[in-house]
């Protein structure tokens, strides 16, 4: 759920509860331009602390859940790092590669591509997935990434 979803629930808890943006935001501790931002969508960041307080002033909660459908995190890492190579990282190779430690020959800079570009949450969920295919435990397949990353001077800070 994002911030915009987030703001049509408080409009409707708010409409439900006969509050005006105003009363709210007085409530609240907020302005009446947040609120009426956070209802537009419009509002780019409230801190957690805030969005919580809020929620809960207007009887909504607020929770977070691991993901219950699976995310394709290998098969999508795969691509990612073969975006720019004539031949490609499929996502039985990266799994393997991410569970043994032990890099496919010619597929190191796939691997880099992977380390240096691959957004991180998708560098976790391949993570996630690798372990689970490869009956590895995770903090292995973390070892194996940082020495990767060491190994070829990723820049990412992220690995220092």
């Amino acid at each position: 759920m994002n911030l915009h979803e987030i703001g049509k629930l408080v409009r409707e808890r708010r409409d439900t509860l006969g509050l005006s943006q105003d009363r709210l935001a007085k409530l609240a501790g907020l302005s009446r331009a947040t609120i009426n931002q956070l209802e537009t969508g419009a509002l780019v960041d409230l801190g957690v602390i805030k969005l919580a307080c809020l929620l809960e002033l207007v009887g909504l909660t607020f929770e977070a859940h691991a993901r219950t459908t699976p995310h394709r995190g290998l098969l999508m890492a795969s691509r990612t790092a073969s975006v720019s190579y004539r031949t490609q990282l499929d996502a039985a190779q990266l799994a393997k590669a991410l569970a043994t430690g032990e890099v496919p020959p010619g597929l190191l800079p796939h691997v880099a591509t992977f380390l240096d570009e691959a957004p991180l949450p998708l560098v976790v969920s391949a993570v996630e997935e690798a372990a689970k295919r490869g009956r590895v435990p995770p903090k292995r397949i973390w070892q194996h990434v940082v020495r990767w990353a060491s190994e070829i001077n990723s820049p990412r800070r992220v690995w220092a």
